[in-house]
Formats: C-alpha cells, sequence, structure tokens
C-alpha cells in the first residue's frame, strides 16, 4: 500500500496518481479546447446581428479570420491532449506489464489463476479508458456550467430549459449505472467461465477425439455458452433502451431548445443570431453529459477491470528487488511441514520433517495419493498454503528472490512442459546460452546424439520437434533443462515414468554424476531400480512419513516388517525395494 497525505492508496491506485501531471495538463488542454468552444457560438451571434445588419465585408472578414484563429488554437488542444493520453497510455503500460505479468504468475501458481487468466485484459481495458474517448467526458463536463452561464446570459428562460435536460440526463446516467453493473458484472463472469471451459477443452484435444467425447463435451459448452448469451443479452437489451431514451432526449432538446429560441424571438426578448447561437451551445453544455451515459458501459467495464487488478496486486505483492543471499549449497531441513489445499479437510503432508545434505541422494517412495509430488512441490517452495519450515541452506525459501534462487534449482514434474523456442533455449531455461552448459546437460540426460539428428539441431524450434518427440524424449529434455547449469537441489518427481531402459540407465548415471559433484538430489518414482542409486530411503503414506534413514537400514526395516511366506509352494516375494512403490 502506498499513502499520500491522509488517504491510503492501493498500489495500482498510487500508480495511477503518481500520472497525475498529465492529467492535469489534459485538464488544462481541455479547459482552452471548452473555453474556445464558444466560438462558434460568438461567431454567429456576431454574423447574425452585427455584419447581416451592417452588411460589412470587412467586417466578416476580420470576425472569420479570428474565429479561425480559435479554432485552430481548439484543434490544437485537442489534439495536444489526445496525443498526451497516449503517451501516457504507452507509459502505463510499460510500468505496470511487467508487475501484471508477475502477480498473474504468483496467482496461477497458488492455484488461483481464475482472476490471473484475464489480467492484461483488464489491464488493457483500463489503459484504453484512461486514454480513450471516454474519459474525455469527465473533463469536459465540468465546463458544461459555463456553457449553461453564458445561456443565462442570452435569457434565463434558456439557462433554466438547459438545466432541466441536464437533470434528466445525469438521472438516465445514474439510472444506467444502478440497472446495468451487476448484470455487466454477471456477463462478464459467465465469459469468463466460458472461455476457460472451452480452452481446458482444447488443451485436450487428442483424448478428446480420440474417445469419441466431443459431443458430450460440447452439450455442456453450449450449455454454459447459453447462460453466457442470455446474461449478455439482457445487459446489452438494458444499454441499448438506456441509449434510446438518451438520444430521444436528445432530439427532443434540440428541437425544444430551437422553439423556445424561437418564441423569444416572437417575443422580442432574443435575436434570431441568438437564437441559433443558444441552440448550438445548448447541444454544446449536453454533450458531455450525453457522452457519459454512451460511455458508461465502458466505465462499468473499466471499473470492473480495476478493481480485479486492485486485488490480484494486492494479493501478490512486489517481492523486494534488492534481496540478496549468499549462494546456497544444497542443504535441506524441513520441520513440522503441513501442506494444505484449497476443498480438503485435511492437509496433504502432515508434520513432514526430514534433511538431506549436499553429495546425497534421497529416493521417495510411498503409494499414489501419499503426498510425493506435493512433497516436490514445497521442497522447490512453489507450494502455495505451506506451514511449518522449509530451509535451504539454513534459510527459509520463501526468503529468497525466485529469479536469483532459480539456477540454483532443478525440477523435473511429472508433467513436463516445453515452451515456445528452440532446444537450446528450453534447456538453456530462456536465459542466456551457455553452449557448453546446454550440451552438457544435453549428454547426461542421453539426447545429445538425438538432437544432432534434427536438421537444424540445438536450434530446432520446439514447434517443430514437439510432434517428433516421444513422450521419453520429452521427459529427457525436461531433465536437461533440470540438471542445467549444475544446480544446487534437484527434484526430480517420477522422472523415469517414459523411459525406456536405456533412458532409465542415462538417467542413473545423470544422478550419480549430480552426486559426485556435490548435488542435493530428490528422486521420487515407483519404480525400484532407483533405489539403488538412493543413499537416503523416505516412505511416505498418507502424507507422513512411514520410515526414513540410510537405504540399507530402511530396507531391512521393510524386509523385516513383510508377514513370512506361508508355505513353500508360495510364489517368491518381490524385491524388498518395489514394497514401498
Amino acid at each position: 500500500m502506498a499513502s499520500t497525505g491522509f488517504f491510503a492508496r492501493s498500489e495500482l491506485a498510487a500508480t495511477l496518481y503518481a500520472f497525475r501531471r498529465e492529467f492535469l495538463i489534459v485538464g488544462l488542454f481541455s479547459m482552452v479546447a471548452n473555453v474556445l468552444m464558444l466560438a462558434p457560438t460568438l461567431y454567429m451571434l456576431q454574423v447574425y446581428d452585427r455584419v447581416l445588419v451592417s452588411r460589412s465585408e470587412l467586417t466578416l472578414l476580420v470576425v472569420s479570420l479570428i474565429t479561425l484563429f480559435f479554432f485552430a488554437v481548439m484543434a490544437f488542444a485537442e489534439w495536444s491532449r489526445s496525443r498526451l493520453l497516449v503517451r501516457a497510455g504507452v507509459r502505463l503500460d510499460a510500468v505496470l506489464s511487467t508487475r501484471v505479468f508477475n502477480a498473474s504468475f504468483e496467482a496461477n501458481l497458488s492455484q488461483s489463476g481464475a482472476p490471473a487468466q484475464r489480467a492484461f485484459n483488464d489491464l488493457t481495458e483500463v489503459r484504453q479508458f484512461l486514454t480513450g474517448n471516454g474519459i474525455f467526458a469527465f473533463f469536459d463536463a465540468p465546463w458544461a456550467p459555463i456553457y449553461i452561464g453564458v445561456l443565462f446570459f442570452l435569457h434565463p428562460f434558456l439557462g433554466w430549459v438547459s438545466i432541466g435536460f441536464a437533470l434528466v440526463q445525469a438521472a438516465l446516467a445514474w439510472f444506467g449505472h444502478r440497472r446495468t453493473i451487476a448484470p455487466a458484472e454477471e456477463a462478464s463472469k459467465a465469459a469468463l467461465e466460458v472461455n476457460l471451459y472451452l480452452q481446458s477443452k482444447l488443451r485436450n484435444a487428442e483424448v478428446v477425439e480420440s474417445m469419441g467425447m466431443l459431443a458430450g463435451l460440447r452439450q455442456r459448452w453450449a450449455q454454459r455458452h447459453a447462460a453466457y448469451m442470455e446474461r449478455q443479452g439482457a445487459t446489452q437489451a438494458l444499454s441499448h433502451r438506456i441509449t434510446a431514451i438518451s438520444k430521444w432526449v436528445r432530439y427532443c432538446q434540440q428541437s425544444f431548445a430551437l422553439g423556445a429560441g424561437a418564441l423569444l424571438v416572437i417575443d422580442g426578448q432574443l435575436t434570431a443570431g441568438g437564437m441559433i447561437a443558444a441552440n448550438v451551445l445548448m447541444t454544446r453544455a449536453l454533450a458531455p453529459i450525453d457522452q457519459m451515459v454512451n460511455t458508461w458501459r465502458s466505465f462499468i467495464g473499466a471499473r470492473s477491470a480495476f478493481l480485479r487488478l486492485e486485488q490480484l496486486l494486492q494479493a501478490h505483492p512486489e517481492r523486494d528487488p534488492a534481496l540478496s543471499r549468499v549462494p546456497p549449497t544444497g542443504a535441506v531441513v524441513l520441520r513440522d511441514v503441513l501442506a494444505s489445499a484449497p476443498g480438503r479437510a485435511e492437509p496433504i503432508l502432515k508434520g513432514l520433517s526430514l534433511e538431506a545434505t549436499p553429495g546425497t541422494v534421497t529416493v521417495v517412495l510411498g503409494p499414489s495419493g501419499s503426498g510425493k509430488s506435493t512433497l516436490a512441490r514445497v521442497l522447490m517452495g512453489i507450494w502455495p498454503d505451506v506451514a511449518g519450515e522449509v530451509l535451504l541452506a539454513g534459510q527459509p525459501l520463501a526468503g529468497w528472490s525466485r529469479a536469483e534462487l532459480g539456477p540454483y534449482l532443478g525440477y523435473l514434474p511429472q508433467d513436463i512442459e516445453l515452451f515456445d523456442g528452440t532446444i537450446a533455449e528450453n534447456i538453456a531455461r530462456f536465459a542466456e546460452i551457455d553452449s557448453d552448459k546446454v550440451i552438457a546437460a544435453a549428454r547426461s540426460a542421453g539426447l545429445h546424439d538425438m538432437i544432432l539428428r534434427f536438421p537444424k539441431g540445438y536450434d530446432t524450434p520446439m514447434g517443430e520437434a514437439g510432434g517428433l518427440l516421444s513422450g521419453g524424449q520429452r521427459q529427457r529434455v525436461g531433465l536437461a533443462r533440470a540438471i542445467y547449469g549444475d544446480p544446487a537441489l534437484i527434484v526430480l518427481d517420477e522422472p523415469n515414468a517414459n523411459l525406456d531402459d536405456v533412458g532409465e540407465a542415462a538417467l542413473m548415471q545423470a544422478v550419480r554424476e549430480l552426486k559426485a559433484k556435490g548435488r542435493t538430489v530428490f528422486l521420487i518414482t515407483h519404480r525400484p531400480g532407483a533405489v539403488a542409486v538412493a543413499d537416503q530411503l523416505v516412505v511416505l503414506r498418507d502424507g507422513r512419513v512411514q520410515v526414513q534413514g540410510a537405504r540399507d537400514a530402511v530396507l531391512a526395516q521393510l524386509q523385516a516388517a513383510r508377514p513370512a511366506a506361508p508355505s513353500v509352494t508360495t510364489p517368491p516375494a518381490a524385491p524388498p525395494a518395489a514394497v514401498p512403490a
């Protein structure tokens, strides 16, 4: 939160407040433009009441030249304020885009990605409203009383007529706000739900097509889409009704103003020039209010977008960019860690404690649902709801700058996601590419020869290579990315799930090399073959450590806990290492 004076401002509000100088200058240009809007009125008065009476061509020329000059100044003021707002919009995007990107990423990471999905749309909507034509209505509205004052100067009756129409249009604006804000927000929410639902199905198009699920999913999408269209239609219908009423009021105002002026001319209380000028002036006085009615929907959308962005930035504050620590070793300590998730009554990890020292390999075993993948995320510091202590080199993971800590961590999740870019860029984590490190990581993962067989080698775009890679090869690319740069802590979650014997042998060799370099490795797996490289075994069950210790001691303990074979005819038991898996 930023504060100025007696008022506390949110981060987003403080950012907008920093542009107060630009908006002040826009206000000054608006003042010039609106004052000079009186020039057509004065010109008509002079032409009708002076030039036509005197029949002086010189007077007409002088009055026309002065008016032309005023028009040029007015055009310059309007052009200047538009140009200034465009530049302010570019600067606003430059200031907020990185911040919104980081907050959106953290929101998705913390499993609260619904508002983050539209964060940049919200930023665009706020920026376009603040730098578009809609904002001009708010700058022009304060000058309406000046035009009304001039109307009072021409004749009090004309001033009261303009006030009456201004009150009617203001009531329409208030009514539109009261009646459209809730339906507009519901329609916006429904649109977001439909888009998210559709995107999730498109990501799994192969599964949907292969098993004939399209018809059922299309029916569910159609129901959601129909609900969205119903809300959207109701909102648009109400908005169009308000716009139509506003147009009717505007047309009535133009005609009634002309009629009122004609009546005053008949009574000898106003000149013909004053009648025409009053009609133009009243239209100009009510134009900002009419424009506010027409842009009210945009204002409601920008207001909702502003509140969503404000909530997003408040929920995910900016991390201290100056935070810096000594490069970490791989010493890991977990003390009484509880990891929870939304919608679950019980924690996933329940008071888990363990330690790992540099140069060791810890193999984590356990049945499905025991919390192994959650433990991997906790070790990486990316699980959102964690209680207890997670220490790396004696420092809490939460106290590190992620940009600084990232190169010292390696992570291979179960679901391998490769990004748009070349193979080398993916392995190098989209940082500056060090060719020697990329090749070393690829060799360790057993990828080097395969990559060289591509026409472009390491420069092959993943968009082209992605369709040619098997699940095991994609897993090896993910492994190369995890071990790139010899990070201090490496967590591999089911790294051999899609590997053949050759791939698994390359994986075990890579783990041995990391161990020899003094790195700390956590290997989460169901396969018993990985036990051979373990220094420490951890067996999880129901979110708790069931057995933990040196490999041979844990294996002996598990073997002793096995029931004895009932007869000699019973088939031989599985190897001890397979039990926890």
